[in-house]
């Protein structure tokens, strides 16, 4: 059980097919290796170690699933290149799920029963706490998420001024009841974020939890630079540490 691979969750809306579940560990070697590059059919078949039918079928299955796809290689017609065509929204690994500890569930039931604070985001407490224990990642679902609200909410933030344009975060963060953010920059600019809304009730599982957040200044800073950036989470309160902390570069 301890090398189970982790169940992994696909959507394509643009095709209308759903929500797809794959739980064979074949197709989710297969999907591992489309997700770092395409691949032949014959590269496939080499680095799963299983024969060409065996293979064969199971891209059938992806195909028609609305998981892969293929094009032709462009120099010859016989050969077949397939990739992924579909989102991944996240994965639920059963050989991994984490135990809540006891206060912290019943300081967040607690709450949402009695507390006069902010109900839905003790709900939403909640539920990343269940998924969690459960062991089903959404982390993509929440940064993309983010990413969609970071756009949204740019408009109303901008300023030619970068720290101007930090102030108005600071200053959206905390009136939101988001938390509190402070900017250090430099050749990367370093967000730290004290009282985070998205990550402080969550159980202590040593890996960063704020995607959503991650969306959010990974967005932000993209439209004010007109240039992808990238935004990575080195100190969470899931991590056992007293704050977030994000680091945002530029792409080189």
């Amino acid at each position: 059980m301890a090398d189970e691979k982790p169940i992994q969750i696909f959507s394509n809306p643009e095709k209308n097919i759903g929500v797809n579940v794959v739980k064979s560990p074949v197709k989710l070697t297969i999907l591992e290796m489309l997700r770092d590059s395409e691949m032949e059919f014959d590269e496939i078949v080499s680095n799963t170690g299983k024969s060409k039918s065996t293979v064969s079928v199971h891209l059938k299955s992806l195909r028609e699933s609305g998981i892969v796809s293929f094009k032709m290689h462009p120099e010859d017609n016989r050969k077949k290149i397939f990739y992924i065509n579909s989102k991944y929204l996240g994965s639920v690994n059963l050989s991994e799920q984490k135990e809540i500890e006891e206060t912290q569930k019943d300081y967040l039931i607690d709450n949402i029963v009695n507390d006069d604070g902010d109900f839905t985001v003790l709900l939403f407490h909640t539920l990343r706490s269940m998924l969690i224990q459960e062991g089903i990642n959404i982390d993509p679902v929440l940064q993309a998420t983010g990413v969609r609200i970071g756009k949204s909410i740019f408009d109303s933030l901008y300023d030619d001024d970068l720290d101007v344009f930090l102030e108005n975060i600071a200053s959206f963060w905390e009136a939101k009841g988001l938390g509190r953010v402070f900017f250090e920059v430099g050749d990367i600019i370093k967000i730290t974020a004290l009282d985070c809304f998205e990550c402080q009730l969550l159980p202590k599982t040593g890996k960063p939890a704020c995607f959503l957040d991650t969306g959010i200044f990974e967005a932000l800073f993209s439209e004010y630079f007109n240039s992808p950036v990238s935004v990575i989470e080195i100190q969470c309160y899931t991590m056992g540490d007293g704050k977030c902390v994000f680091e945002v570069e530029p792409f080189n």
